[in-house]
């Protein structure tokens, strides 16, 4: 939630669009500071550098412009705090229904032909506590607004109901021969109370897939302290924590299994419902649920450093973060209310000078103010992000911004890592091929030497594979890694190399090219290996390709998308793994600092800009990861991929891109289609009312009924599912 350059804060007392673009204003004009502040979330994100204002002068900032603002609590506090102010909410809106229906009842018995008039007295002490006191919260954040140089959803419903009521009460008074409207008032700002309990109801199950995420985790665990099992509470663990998982338990924490073996349900890491074995060695994560027996666990990671709690501060970073798309709507906000005003006064000067008397100009002014609420239009981006990467967050597709997931669904290039992306980075040896006059074992023996200290995949793989035959290396070089080629190591004066075969040409090694080609035209990479220029041998391995690669090629081909894939390989090994994932663009022989080059270069095409994605998993591939539009990044990958990527995929699996792809064209489906009708909204409502073909109330009805509308066409991308849960 914290970090030492951002705060989060949880924002109180913003009712539509327009407070959360005022607020946001006010943060940015504080010196070092860069703010995102979102409706839907109620959420406010601030970027601090050095020189910016503390916390408390933050605080107060936000104070200052008529909102109120905490550092976020636990989710249970968060939650007992919004049921409470849920539940005041509700209690004020029956208290107005009640002093409402009264006066509701006169029109509603007048299409019956019963003309039942109460007396004004009367009407003036129903609607009076629902205008001052129920209504209260209008005026103060009109006041709040206006003060701080903006305007709002308050501004139009206190000018609105404020003109309606104190028009009756001068009719009233001064005995004017003219009807009353006392329950105009009190039905809008009934009306208006009933929208935004809807409002907080949707908005409340948008982001019921972090809430659900949030629950996963147990409140207790079976801990392991001076050899007795104890039941405690997870935020009292400690790493190195012994502690134990019995069958339908969920582990508490991340952690090792000691002993045991089991089956656990990783889906909602994942999004893969596929169970995973588990034994001694094997990680568990929190949350996961145990199916059966019993693991005895060493825990790895607790509290905020659990993969759980990693996955919920980027579904609430997103969540929070805005879409380029929003900024259109956030501009039209900020100056929609006073358009507004201009347009209600005119209204009532135009149908005054027509003729009209000034009741009825005064009414139609109303319906205008009214009716033009710009609630709509601000929830229309945010709540389908909510919904959206919740939804992303369940199927195991990490999104860390949402502009991200924004430019997903224009992606025109689609560029894959080769080891460990398409393939499933594990290479095993396949060949060994010593030269005349040299064994394997002593083959063998020398890589051994060779690569015991490096952690490159490849050096890794043949170490591994010596060790399976029992070959112990008897020395110990002194290596240096030749980045993109292999090793150079001295030992006893001797001069040893196992690097490529490009790399060793160019040392003047003599290689026998006919076999090198055969064997990389069947997949393998073949690695040379060389003492003071002759040549010993030669050793390949071969990674395979994961099972859905290649339905998850042809799948993102069938989307539009062109896929190339990037890779150090040789050519004719890079070529035979893209032909078996159904790769025609294929770039071999890359090295790491010309990946991103290329990338770029993938940008510009027939003199024209496209948006290029980018996948990887290792070091190697963050520049190129940082250069694309779009980066993905698999769980697998290095840290710093993962850090470098927008997306990280849980579930290290290609058909994954395709669904965040997918989930992105849906996504910006919902947010056109609402734009679309906050839009038509308020272009074909304002125009109604202002020829006087809406009352208030009317007015007011559909006001309420725009935002929840909004919001429920976003809670329907709850609906998508990804390739694995179909």
């Amino acid at each position: 939630m914290q970090s030492s350059n951002q705060i989060t804060l949880k924002v109180t007392g913003m009712h539509c669009a327009s407070c959360s673009t005022r607020l946001e204003k006010v943060l940015n004009q504080l010196p070092q500071v860069t703010a995102r502040v979102s409706i839907a979330t109620e959420i406010a994100q601030v970027d601090l550098s050095d020189g910016s204002p503390t916390l408390t002068d933050i605080i107060k900032a936000i104070q200052g412009a008529g909102f109120d603002a905490h550092v976020p609590r636990d989710f249970a506090a968060e939650r007992q705090a919004s049921a409470a102010l849920m539940r005041r909410e509700q209690m004020h809106f029956f208290i107005a229904l009640a002093l409402t229906l009264p006066l509701i009842a006169e029109m509603v018995l007048m299409l019956f032909g019963i003309h039942l008039m109460f007396p004004a007295w009367l009407q003036f002490a129903l609607a009076t506590p629902v205008q001052f006191w129920i209504g209260s919260r209008f005026y103060s954040g009109a006041f709040s607004s206006l003060r701080g140089g903006g305007a709002n959803m308050d501004v139009l419903v206190a000018l609105g109901t404020s003109a309606a009521y104190l028009f009756s009460c001068a009719v009233w008074l001064l005995q004017i021969d003219q009807p009353l409207y006392f329950e105009s008032s009190a039905t809008l700002i009934t009306l208006v109370l009933m929208g935004k309990l809807l409002e907080s109801r949707a908005k409340g199950k948008a982001s019921s897939a972090l809430e659900a995420l949030l629950n996963l985790q147990p409140k207790t665990a079976q801990v392991e302290r001076d050899g007795v099992i104890q039941t405690l509470p997870v935020a009292e663990m400690q790493v190195d924590d012994v502690f134990q998982v019995r069958a339908g338990e969920s582990v508490p924490v991340d952690g090792i299994v000691l002993e045991g073996n089991s089956t656990t349900d990783e889906s909602m890491l994942t999004g893969e419902s596929v169970a995973r074995d588990k034994q001694p060695g094997d990680k568990v994560y929190a949350a996961t649920a145990n199916h059966s027996g019993v693991l005895r666990c060493r825990a790895l990671a607790v509290g905020s450093h659990t993969q759980l709690a990693a996955i919920i501060r980027l579904v609430e970073q997103a969540q929070g973060s805005k879409a380029a798309i929003q900024k259109l709507a956030d501009q039209i906000s900020a100056i929609f209310v006073p358009v507004v005003v201009v347009i209600a006064l005119l209204t009532f000067v135009a149908w005054y000078l027509l003729g009209h008397d000034a009741t009825t100009a005064l009414i139609n002014a109303v319906a205008v103010l009214v009716i033009a609420c710009p609630c709509a239009l601000g929830l229309a981006t945010p709540t389908a992000l909510v919904v959206s990467t919740g939804r992303a967050a369940q199927a195991g597709i990490l999104v860390k911004d949402a502009a991200a997931l924004e430019r997903a669904h224009q992606l025109s290039v689609l560029v894959l890592d080769k080891t460990g992306t398409i393939t499933a980075g594990k290479p095993g040896v396949s060949d060994v091929l010593p030269t005349s006059g040299i064994s394997p074992e002593e083959l063998l023996t020398t890589a051994a030497m060779l690569t015991q200290s490096s952690t490159h995949p490849l050096s890794r793989a043949i170490y591994a594979h010596t060790q399976t035959l029992g070959i112990k290396a008897q020395q110990r070089a002194a290596i240096t890694e030749l980045a993109g080629q292999g090793l150079s190591g001295e030992v006893d004066g001797a001069h040893y190399l196992l690097v490529s075969p490009t790399y060793a040409a160019s040392q003047n090694i003599t290689l026998d090219d006919a076999q090198i080609l055969g064997l990389q035209q069947q997949g393998k990479s073949v690695m040379v290996l060389s003492r003071n220029t002759q040549l010993l041998g030669y050793l390949t391995t071969q990674d395979q390709i994961r099972i859905s690669s290649r339905a998850a090629v042809a799948r993102l081909q069938s989307m539009g998308i062109r896929v190339v894939m990037l890779s150090g390989d040789n050519a004719a090994a890079a070529h035979a793994i893209a032909a078996q994932a159904g790769i025609a663009d294929c770039i071999a022989e890359v090295s790491p600092q010309d990946k991103a080059s290329h990338v770029q270069a993938l940008k510009k095409q027939d003199e024209q800009t496209v948006l290029v994605g980018m996948v990887g998993d290792g070091i190697n591939d963050a520049p190129a990861l940082a250069s694309a539009d779009v980066s993905f990044a698999m769980r697998s990958g290095s840290d710093i991929a993962i850090e470098t990527a927008d997306i990280t995929l849980m579930h290290n699996d290609l058909m994954s891109v395709a669904d965040a792809i997918d989930l992105s064209r849906a996504t910006l489906r919902k947010i056109r289609q609402n734009l679309f009708f906050a839009f038509a909204y308020n272009v074909l409502g304002i125009p109604l009312a202002a020829a006087g073909m809406l009352s208030p109330v009317i007015a007011g009805a559909a006001m309420a009924l725009s935002s929840v509308t909004v919001v429920t066409n976003a809670l329907l991308l709850k609906c998508w599912r990804s390739a694995t849960q179909k």
